[in-house]
């Protein structure tokens, strides 16, 4: 079982920053596919981007080059930064991981990112 923790949201003004952590625990993250994911008011939940245990990295195509996702196994840590912020990145981000088994799916509370002037 993995408990993850979600932290770093807030308001920010178009062009801004922020950077997202969840934190993990229950268990090691080391091999598990950690994923960040998005749910906009009246959207559905969207892929935001997903990093391997070997260091694979997808994106979405409406964040690359802006978003970037890393994670530190020391930590059982995975963060998402997230730079030139638009009105349409505003949404609840949730952390998801996955095991080597699709069963073991696991999903964070989500931390509500508002962007706006």
């Amino acid at each position: 079982q993995v408990q993850l923790v979600e932290s770093g949201g807030g308001l920010v003004q178009p062009g801004g920053s922020l950077r997202l952590s969840c934190a993990a625990s229950g268990s090691r993250i080391s091999f598990y596919v950690m994923g960040w994911y998005r749910q906009g008011p009246g959207k559905q939940r969207e892929l935001v981007a997903t990093i391997t245990s070997g260091g694979r990295i997808n994106y979405a195509d409406s964040v690359k080059g802006r978003f970037t996702i890393s994670r530190d196994n020391r930590k059982n840590t995975v963060y998402l930064q997230m730079n030139s912020l638009k009105p349409d990145d505003m949404a609840v981000y949730y952390c998801n991981a996955v095991g080597y088994d699709p069963s073991y799916n696991y999903w964070g509370q989500g931390t509500q990112v508002t962007v706006s002037s």
